[in-house]
């Protein structure tokens, strides 16, 4: 008597995990046709707090896995299937016969198939059908894609075909190894859980001993009468897992992965299947951006960079290093571009009143030591009518939701030194005498450009006028200084013909360019603005009404 050995098969859970609600499988210890021991690690699961090892509750052989990386699990949740091996009562032995006996037995079973026929019937069965597996809804999803063709031979886990609802994208792993016989479904098909996607040959045929001694063991039963396997899918990918529509795939794992690091998706390559993201591809994304130097724009942000050109093989040059005043300066006036949107508008004052009356105090200049130019009364002037259009004292605040209207008039005035431009502030311009204006103007000019301003001098402007003066020009366009609104731009006054009405009149023109910040100042506002400026410089007996 001899006894039978017979399999069964077992599904291993998820144990007590602590109460955790659920827990993140991280990583597969086991694959498929593994011997499995108990207490032996199948997975490595995750929870907020801890990391833990699910071992395996009985010894058998792994046929199937139910689970993947990144997948969310709870207590209960069916991990694998394990085949058991186990004893059934004894049979009977095989007796020992003779030729002439054994020759009988053959010719009567004649009839019946011999045991190689069996299995090369069983070899040539009729393929396993793969169907849709369980996707997390029962409504009907879209096939994108076809990875694979008929006669294409694919290992267990291979990606068959992909799949696309209107909130997530999936692939559709092999169950098992094998060959593809026939695809039952196009790129573009509907299908739901359970529908036919293909159906597959296994690779290996299971094979027997021509003696039938014994019966076969259920192991060993042909594959079209075994259950078919329960295919194993990729978590399916969150909506927001899709990048773009050229399909930039991630796991779960990797996205919580990706927020830890705060790295965007999108900009990391993949190097898995079809472009999926790895973790791996994370880890070298960071580590680059780590070991990459940090380096400053020169072209502002989201702007292509000019690029650099060896000039020396033109000719000869000589290269110096700028100040950093000087660098400053172009990177305010960088900025002030980019941010706001310029407008400029020009008009001419008639000056030559205000520089007759200037010429005439020549001596009383004399008797007080100071240099009365023009810029004096250009920013008593400007004083006046910043004082009536109170929006060009103004600055944006809260994000450009709110003005910052300023009660006192302080008055930039753009001074061109050796080291670069600088730009002192004169206080409370509008409550100043001309003359007063003309000795402030002096000095601060001088502390310029000697260097010798304190960062007082040069903070709490609200509005900025540069003046070319006899350098020359008919009007240019300056850069607004933020978080001013406005700035001033002063060109050379020339002798011009002006119609009076009955002939042209030899008058002195002063060119004024008005540039502002258009987020804050209309054409309106600019046009009454400069209009008033002109009149007051025209006729400065305006200046005391």
């Amino acid at each position: 008597m001899s006894k039978e050995s017979i399999v069964t098969k077992q599904q291993v859970t998820v144990p007590d995990i602590g109460g955790a609600e659920g827990a993140e499988v991280i990583e597969l210890l086991v694959a498929v046709g593994d011997e499995i021991s108990v207490d032996q690690g199948l997975i490595v699961l995750e929870s907020d707090k801890a990391s833990m090892e699910i071992p395996s509750t009985v010894a058998g052989v792994l046929v199937e896995l139910l689970v993947t990386e990144g997948q969310e699990l709870a207590e209960g949740a069916p991990l694998a299937v394990i085949e058991v091996a186990g004893e059934t009562a004894a049979v009977p032995e095989p007796q020992a016969v003779d030729s002439e006996t054994l020759a009988e037995v053959i010719t009567e079973s004649a009839p019946a198939e011999s045991a190689p026929s069996v299995a090369a019937k069983a070899a040539d069965a009729v393929s396993s059908r793969v169907p849709v597996p369980d996707i997390g809804t029962d409504e009907a999803v879209e096939v994108i894609e076809l990875s694979v063709k008929v006669g294409d031979t694919v290992a267990e886990g291979d990606s068959l075909v992909v799949l696309e609802s209107d909130k997530a994208s999936m692939e559709v792993p092999a169950p098992f190894g094998g060959e593809i016989t026939e695809i039952q479904v196009s790129e573009g098909d509907s299908v739901k859980q359970g529908d036919a996607l293909l159906l597959m040959k296994t690779s290996a045929a299971p094979q027997q001993d021509p003696v039938v001694a014994e019966p076969p063991k259920p192991a060993e039963a042909a594959p079209a009468i075994a259950p078919a396997p329960k295919p194993q899918v990729v978590a399916p990918l969150e909506a927001d897992a899709v990048e773009s529509s050229g399909g930039i795939y991630a796991g779960p794992a990797v996205r919580k992965l990706a927020r830890e690091f705060g790295v965007t998706l999108a900009e990391v390559s993949g190097s898995g299947p079809r472009g999926r993201l790895l973790k791996e591809d994370l880890q070298k994304y960071v580590q680059d951006r780590l070991n990459k130097p940090a380096t400053a724009t020169a072209g502002g942000a989201g702007l292509p960079l000019v690029p650099e050109m060896d000039f020396s093989k033109f000719g000869e040059v000589d290269i110096t290093q700028r100040s950093k005043l000087d660098k400053l300066t172009a990177s305010n006036m960088q900025r002030s571009w980019l941010n706001v949107p310029h407008v400029t508008q020009n008009d001419s004052a008639d000056i030559t009143e205000l520089e007759a009356f200037r010429a005439s105090l020549k001596v009383e200049a004399e008797r007080r030591s100071v240099k009365l130019t023009p810029m004096p009364f250009l920013i008593k002037a400007l004083a006046v009518a910043l004082r009536d259009h109170p929006k060009f004292c103004s600055s944006l605040a809260d994000g450009g939701d709110a003005l910052v209207y300023k009660k006192y008039i302080h008055i930039g005035m753009a001074v061109d030194t050796p080291a670069g431009l600088m730009v002192p502030v004169i206080r409370d311009a509008d409550k100043k005498s001309v003359w007063d204006l003309a000795e402030e103007i002096l000095e601060l000019a001088g502390k310029a450009k000697e260097r010798k301003l304190s960062p007082a001098q040069m903070q709490g402007g609200c509005f900025t006028i540069s003046s070319l003066g006899n350098i020359g020009g008919t009007g240019f366009t300056p850069i607004v200084n933020t978080p001013e609104v406005g700035i001033l731009g002063v060109s050379r006054a020339d002798i011009q013909p002006v119609w009076d009405g009955q002939d042209f009149a030899p008058r002195k023109m002063l060119p004024l360019s008005l540039s502002y910040d258009h987020r804050v100042i209309n054409g309106g506002d600019a046009g009454r603005f400069l209009t008033q400026l002109v009149a007051l410089l025209s006729d400065i007996r305006h200046l005391i009404m």
